[in-house]
């Protein structure tokens, strides 16, 4: 697994200021995007427990959304790079560097974990673990809010992502694979494409029983 976080590590680290500057406002043209995270933080709020992570937290932007729909909400990025930038940008807010598959939060200590488009450069056979690691961090009633490229296909598929390799996955396989780390998936959004990849974007909401 290191092998390709460490290609990923210092992909993005070669991208930071080009990289915020692009998706810093993203959300402003992606409705659905936007308001599936404001949806998953109404959630969260729901639990009482408003502790929650932006686990592949790039630039900050999504973790400070998540403060301003009123959870305390806190970034997790691989790139030294990225949480560097972002405790910049938003400096009353916590950024720290860390693994998916090794999130430096106790047990069961979270109502909520977002996943915006950060699982996608993790090859197919190491996803498992990874998501398995968001399911320890949840508390019971936790929820986590993945977001990533979906094909229409029956398997994965590897495509050159404008900064490092990258995976499209039909949603129903990751849907699977969601129910196999033990979460229930209870809301999903498929929808039209947001780039000129053609890939469609979903977004899959799910609970920890």
């Amino acid at each position: 697994m290191a092998g390709h976080q460490d290609e990923t590590r210092a992909a993005y680290d070669g991208v930071v200021e080009l990289y915020a500057s692009m998706f810093a406002d993203r959300l402003e043209t992606h409705p659905f995007s936007r308001n599936m995270i404001g949806t998953f933080a109404e959630l969260v709020r729901g639990t009482g427990n408003l502790r929650a992570a932006d686990v592949g937290c790039g630039p900050g932007h999504l973790t400070a959304m998540l403060h301003d729909l009123g959870l305390d909400a806190f970034g997790l990025d691989l790139s030294p790079g990225m949480v560097d930038h972002a405790r910049r940008a938003h400096p009353a807010l916590q950024f720290d560097e860390a693994r998916m598959e090794a999130l430096p939060v106790e047990d069961g200590a979270l109502g909520g974990v977002l996943a915006h488009y950060s699982m996608i450069h993790t090859p197919p056979g190491e996803l498992l673990p990874l998501l398995a690691e968001q399911v320890r961090v949840l508390a019971p009633g936790g929820l986590l809010l993945v977001s990533f490229f979906a094909t229409d296909g029956p398997e994965p598929v590897r495509f050159d992502h404008k900064v490092t390799p990258a995976y499209s996955w039909p949603a129903d396989r990751f849907a699977e694979l969601l129910a196999g780390a033990g979460l229930v998936t209870f809301a999903r959004l498929l929808h039209d494409p947001a780039s000129e990849r053609g890939f469609l974007d979903a977004h899959l909401l799910a609970r920890r029983p």
